[in-house]
């Protein structure tokens, strides 16, 4: 007979009843009975849960990670609510008015083309667009659009508003209810809290959520996605208080009931500047920056954006050294300055920029307009985010060259939050110690909005998918699943190295943590991932693979227009006038193939842009001094594609961009694939859920923990774990072939090997 609990006392011996007549006989022989009218509580043994839901999925929290994760679970044909403290603040961008940056801004292409929503919402109130890292190769650029916050959370409160199968609902969960098999002397609850939370996986599963309120809401599966809300607490100088953002309250029965449950929670801290009134600043001495023009959607649906001809301006500005002694002069008064918690390093606060690099006489700080001049004067300062008194805050400042008379409408603060350990998580973001339970955004120890909404679209259609096909019971076969691994993009980079090397500070993405960024590109994640969305019904906009079509075919149309083209050696060397050395071998070369060579190019990518900065002539002579010069770099003399292939000009800008990239990259990439090839094979390679590392007798008392603690699902997640030696992958091996009863083992037998090692 099934057992109800919830989350907050899993672990104790209580019963919940069921509310269906046909099992109140066998139930009240055991519970008390009460009326069906009688509220639920999670914390009476004699209240009882219905075995009919009001939704399949419920999503918990309206930031970046709930907003994707709620419309994923709707798109995969779930019904779904998504519950938050206040709907009115459903989209709100807490801290940078930004989305995007150098590997952000891939994460974000990767969700739209999935059919997200945060690209087309930033698209839509986008007032400043840039590609970082444009003098760079492709493979590197990082999208970047200024937001308009009244406009991005507008468009996304009307756009779930009226998304099919999705209910905004007004609330704050306490608890989550759970139900678990025939277990009555407590065995399975005792695991389910122990630290082997594998063992615990299929010991209780959801059924659903209790609002502070009382209320129930019965449920198949439930994705959290809190934030800076789980057990949040605001430091402003010496003061603390329970809030997970400004004017809001932290959850904290949640994050107790999460502890109860026996998940590992860890502490986290982050920080957000102080807000200026924009009327109030002098911009005359500031360098300035400009948008690119014409700008680049983040949406692959996208041509242009609304407001591509008014673009912002943002202004760049330095601290001093009185900045830094008013500061450091008042290190005693911030309780936030504590080494017992981590927080972002590669966001850091003003403090600790001043505390780690002491030698530096100023950090450069960039002035960014919250929106249009319509709708807000408050500017944000990019650089700064601090946890200082108002009043220190203040005099520092005014100490900052064209803020001498600055006046502050909020200070700067700091965040201090609960996280789960993410290694207790699946591939799918399904904890591994309740069914049906899944997590994202910064309650995985994550920060950013884009790593949030990355894991909540794939948090939301994981479940979405899992309630909609009923966990595949019927069929007899597991539901389809939304699963992404590190060759697939930057979403299955930062979904493998959370479960498998945990968080010991927030977890942001950068290009450089992908072994795959030749392939992996922001101008190719609708190429790699929208047709295996729509697989699974996670593309509901039939213009969106109607679009995908077009662009593959101008592709193949356009790099056939520079294949036709074919001439010797010598016929080249006369085309570009005699100034070229190459190989006279009497070899016929197409266009395409000189484009791979360098002799053939156009600057697809330069040129878009204003001037970086704008400012006097003094000003920009000192930037000048402080960017150490590039080494030139010599290249053989090229002729435009357009000089050869006269067609070329008519072919569209983005799918130049898109056909000069595949063509300058074809070797790379070609080798590149022999690296996934050889990565999938150590991935095809199971490792069994339920082996216990504890009786393999060589592994040493270090690699028994880390197994254990990540219990990785392949042999490849397992050499990717810290302190993890070839050594043990090798007994690993030998030990799953000799068990032939594991889950596993005839492909480790047929293998021979794992590869790489």
């Amino acid at each position: 007979m099934p057992l109800s609990l919830s989350l907050r006392t899993l672990g104790r011996h209580q019963v919940v009843q069921q509310n269906k007549a046909r099992w109140q006989a066998r139930v009240c022989a055991k519970t008390r009975c009460l009326s069906n009218k009688e509220p639920l509580s999670s914390s009476s043994s004699s209240r009882r849960v219905s075995l009919e839901v009001d939704y399949d999925v419920v999503v918990i929290g309206g930031g970046h990670a709930g907003c994707e994760a709620s419309s994923a679970a709707a798109r995969a044909g779930a019904k779904t609510v998504l519950v938050t403290q206040k709907l009115d603040t459903i989209g709100e961008m807490s801290c940078n008015p930004s989305f995007g940056g150098i590997g952000k801004g891939i994460l974000v292409r990767e969700v739209d083309a999935m059919d997200g929503l945060c690209g087309r919402m930033a698209d839509l109130g986008g007032v400043q667009f840039r590609i970082l890292n444009r003098s760079k190769g492709p493979a590197v650029h990082g999208p970047r659009a200024q937001v308009d916050r009244v406009i991005y959370k507008r468009n996304m409160i009307e756009t779930l508003e009226s998304y099919p199968g999705l209910v905004l609902k007004s609330g704050s969960v306490a608890d989550i209810l759970l139900e678990r098999g025939e277990d009555v002397d407590g065995l399975a609850a005792r695991r389910l809290a122990s630290q082997d939370s594998e063992s615990a996986q299929l010991s209780a599963t959801v059924v659903g959520v209790r609002l502070e309120s009382g209320e129930i809401i019965r449920s198949r599966k439930v994705v959290i996605t809190t934030g800076t809300f789980l057990g949040g607490e605001i430091h402003i100088g010496l003061k603390a208080f329970p809030a997970g953002r400004k004017g809001e309250a932290a959850s904290t029965g949640l994050s107790k009931s999460l502890k109860d449950a026996g998940f590992r929670l860890g502490r986290m801290k982050t920080g957000t500047p102080p807000r200026l009134d924009g009327r109030t600043i002098d911009y005359s001495r500031m360098p300035r920056q400009l948008g690119d023009m014409p700008p680049t959607p983040f949406s692959f649906i996208h041509d242009t954006v609304p407001h591509a001809d008014n673009q912002i301006s943002c202004y760049q500005t330095r601290t001093t050294a009185a900045v830094h002694d008013i500061i450091r002069a008042n290190f005693d008064k911030s309780i936030h300055i504590r080494e017992t918690v981590r927080g972002p390093r590669y966001c850091p606060s003003i403090e600790s920029k001043i505390k780690r690099f002491s030698e530096r006489e100023g950090h450069v700080i960039w002035l960014e307009p919250e929106g249009l001049p319509e709708h807000t004067d408050i500017v944000y300062p990019n650089g700064i985010s601090n946890t200082m008194p108002e009043d220190i805050q203040v005099q520092f400042l005014r100490q900052i060259p064209g803020l001498e008379n600055v006046v502050m409408t909020q200070p700067g603060y700091g965040v201090e939050y609960d996280h789960i350990d993410p290694r207790e998580l699946k591939r799918n973001l399904e904890t591994k110690r309740v069914s049906g339970l899944y997590m994202a955004g910064q309650i995985n120890g994550t920060t950013g909005y884009e790593e949030a909404a990355a894991q909540g679209i794939l948090a939301g259609a994981n479940a979405g998918l899992s309630a909609a096909h009923g966990d595949g019971v019927a069929s007899g076969s597991e539901p389809p699943q939304l699963v992404l691994d590190r060759s697939d993009g930057y979403l299955g980079v930062l979904i493998d190295d959370l479960i498998t090397r945990g968080v010991e500070e927030p977890y942001r993405v950068f290009t450089s943590r992908s072994e795959y960024r030749l392939t992996s590109r922001s101008d190719n994640a609708d190429l790699r991932l929208t047709r295996r969305a729509a697989a699974l019904g996670l593309v509901r906009d039939p213009a969106r693979l109607a679009r995908l079509d077009a662009v593959e075919a101008d592709m193949a149309s356009a790099q056939a227009l520079l294949e036709r083209v074919v001439m010797s050696p010598n016929s080249w060397v006369a085309k570009f006038g005699g100034d070229v050395r190459m190989a006279y071998d009497g070899q016929l070369r197409s266009a395409l193939d000189m484009i791979r060579m360098g002799f053939l190019r156009d600057d697809v990518w330069t040129g878009a842009r204003g001037p970086e900065n704008t400012g006097t002539g003094q000003q920009q002579q000192q930037q000048q001094q402080r960017q150490p010069a590039r080494p030139k770099l010599t290249r053989p003399p090229a002729a435009r594609i357009s000089d050869v292939v006269p067609a070329w000009a008519d072919v569209p800008l983005e799918i130049q961009r898109r056909v000069i990239t595949e063509t300058m990259y074809h070797g790379y990439i070609k080798q590149q694939e022999q690296e996934v090839s050889l990565f999938k094979r150590d991935e095809g390679l199971r490792l069994p859920a339920d082996i216990d590392y504890s009786r393999i007798g060589v592994l040493s008392r270090e690699e028994i923990e880390k197994l254990s603690a990540v219990r990785p699902d392949t042999f490849g997640a397992a050499k990717r774990i810290d302190g993890i030696t070839p050594g043990c992958i090798l007994t690993l091996l030998k030990y799953v072939q000799r068990n032939p009863h594991s889950q596993g083992a005839d492909q480790a037998a047929n293998s021979g090997a794992v590869t790489q090692i």
